[in-house]
């Protein structure tokens, strides 16, 4: 077994490159989403490192102390962040020429010819799933005889042909165990979830065919494909007895409510563990489910509402009626689930009318918290293909896709609707949902109810006005 390092590589301050949701960027306020994909591959490769440098605040001069030591270096990339990762691994061969370097990610999959050609110190990109790709290559299998990789073969892209998706999911072992040898779960921050969470996944894949949704396009496809119950009710019992300062389970699934009795079956297992636990899910769950994800320890739905207009949700294949969306909402309001609800402003079909729609469906439904993003048109996903086709897309490199300080910029114009307008429109929408006397009233009491809630809160306060004034002049 080759001496393997996984790395996420250092970026900009506070940047979630390895993000586990659709988009890589500084957020408003300090946040990380575990590694997971790259644990994964560090559960296959015993005796292999993982290193996620953005989390743990780690300099490239921090990661390239060690480069001498490893035969194979991991990279996991994104669209924003590839020229920056290329750099680093450059200054990785430059220490050690022998070391073998693959890149793996969404990115790589969908440019994989650009890729390879993109600087010699690429050995190697991975396509689609690349779990056993790069457990193969790791045991020293030839790069030839690997499927789902392009490599230089005559120094043309070689692409050694398409590895099928894994279908027995209770095949990949635990991350969990990975987590606890190499990363510091206080790293991880979230501003909806309880401190410290951890993050993982019970499935890949999503029913969904939201346009802009980088996942199931690029990697893990539209069929939901789960672990079994038991093996990750087992994966859960290890986590809250080795960890015991985790205060809340995350299931990053795309969406764990896709497969209802899946996660009724999940949820009564979760509950006999006693944990609190929270997930991404559909604005379309049955009162029923909700019902038992909450009599079994369910705490917040990460919601993907993103806008209150029905024409705009029909435009990106959304797949949810805004009445729909309503009663949910209730029902969740009702049991006492609370909501993160992300918003997207200048999506195909938006107006000024349409922003204003949306933010004053927001504060009809009020979710506990909110995320307001830009839409990032990512390479491999429909609305890259449709923003291009129709001269949308004012920023084809990816390097545009955040500025300098790693924030989202807006890349999407409109004949009806510039890209300034869109950018501001991000500052309005969450100045108009928490600068709302009742809003406002509601997280002053949640914070007066803890002490270390209310530590936390007012560090977040400080972070998002920060967020909103770099937003203020950066336009």
């Amino acid at each position: 077994m080759k001496k393997t390092l996984f790395l996420s590589p250092p970026t900009y301050a506070g940047y979630d490159g390895g993000a586990g949701s659709r988009y890589q960027c500084k957020r408003e306020v300090k946040s990380f989403w575990y590694p997971t994909w790259l644990a994964q591959l560090a559960a296959l490769v015993p005796g292999s490192k993982l290193v996620d440098a953005p989390a743990r605040g780690l300099s490239v001069d921090d990661v390239l102390k060690d480069a001498k030591d490893y035969e194979f270096l991991v990279l996991y990339t994104s669209t924003p962040s590839f020229a920056n990762d290329t750099k680093v691994a450059e200054l990785f061969k430059e220490l050690n020429p022998e070391l073998l370097i693959g890149f793996c990610g969404a990115h790589v999959a969908i440019n994989n010819e650009a890729t390879i050609i993109a600087s010699p110190a690429i050995d190697f990109v991975c396509d689609n799933e690349f779990d056993f790709t790069i457990q193969e290559i790791a045991e020293g299998k030839p790069l030839e005889d690997v499927p789902g990789i392009t490599i230089l073969k005559d120094g043309k892209p070689h692409f050694t042909g398409k590895r099928p998706l894994i279908e027995d999911m209770d095949t990949l072992p635990w991350v969990t165990p990975i987590y606890k040898e190499h990363l510091v779960p206080s790293d991880y921050y979230n501003g909806y979830m309880l401190h410290p969470y951890m993050s993982l996944y019970t499935g890949r894949g999503c029913k969904s065919r939201c346009t802009f949704c980088l996942w199931p396009q690029t990697i893990a496809g539209h069929n939901y494909r789960t672990r079994s119950v038991d093996n990750v009710a087992a994966e859960i019992k290890y986590a809250r007895d080795n960890f015991p300062e985790i205060k809340e389970f995350f299931f990053d699934d795309d969406t764990l409510t896709d497969n209802r009795e899946n996660v009724e079956a999940l949820a009564r297992e979760l509950g006999k563990l006693g944990i609190t636990w929270s997930c991404n899910a559909k604005a379309n769950v049955p009162y029923e489910t909700l019902m038992i994800m909450k009599e079994n320890g369910l705490r917040l739905l990460l919601v993907g509402y993103e806008s209150g207009n029905q024409k705009v949700l029909n435009n990106i294949k959304k797949g949810i009626l805004v009445t729909k969306a309503k009663q949910f909402t209730r029902d969740c309001h009702e049991l006492g689930i609370l909501i993160h609800g992300t918003f997207i402003v200048g999506l195909p079909g938006e107006t000024r009318d349409t922003i204003e729609e949306t933010i004053q469906y927001a504060q009809e439904i009020d979710p506990k918290t909110i995320q307001v993003s830009l839409p990032a048109a990512y390479p491999g996903t429909f609305l890259y293909k449709q923003a291009t086709e129709n001269g949308w897309l004012i920023a084809e490199d990816g390097n545009e896709l955040v500025a300098e300080n790693g924030v989202q910029n807006s890349v999407l114009h409109y004949d009806h609707l510039s890209k300034e307008e869109i950018f501001e429109a991000v500052d309005v929408f969450y100045k108009r949902f928490y600068f709302r006397p009742r809003k406002m009233a509601s997280l002053f009491f949640d914070m007066c109810k803890d002490w270390n809630v209310m530590k936390r809160q007012a560090r977040e306060g400080v972070e998002f006005f920060r967020f909103l004034w770099g937003r203020e002049n950066a336009v």
